[in-house]
């Protein structure tokens, strides 16, 4: 069943996910302006592995926002079976309900059949023995 607390899950993980995102993508940045400033090599040399580090980092970036997209599309697929098979059960109920109302009412019971109202009301306890 789906139920209010897998929602709060649901958006538990998708804050998760963008923030390990943001770390990933924070960490590239910050190694490629230190191995800038601290490299030894020529400047051709230099931007050659530049642009080899921005080229890994937007593969890494696409595979990892390619299985978030993956984790959030199954989660919604996941919430969207669960309220199919909800709405499913609360339409056999009520069916179901609606059923027995109408066989009660073609049977002619009402509220006496339930057993309600019965009993001996009135006759001040005459069916009690007295203990005098």
């Amino acid at each position: 069943m789906y139920s209010r607390s897998d929602s709060n899950n649901f958006s538990d993980s998708t804050s998760a996910g963008s923030k390990v995102l943001l770390g990933i993508l924070a960490g590239a940045v910050t190694g490629a302006i230190l191995g800038v400033l601290f490299a030894p090599e020529s400047g051709t040399e230099t931007r050659r592995k530049i642009s080899e580090g921005g080229r890994d980092l937007a593969n890494n970036l696409k595979e990892k926002a390619s299985g978030f997209v993956d984790t959030v599309a199954d989660k919604y697929e996941n919430a969207k079976e669960s309220a199919s098979d909800l709405i499913e059960q609360g339409k056999q109920k009520a069916s179901n309900l609606a059923s027995n109302l109408k066989s009660d009412a073609s049977s002619g019971s009402g509220a006496g059949s339930t057993g309600m109202g019965g009993g001996t009301t009135g006759n001040g306890g005459a069916n009690r023995p007295s203990f005098q």
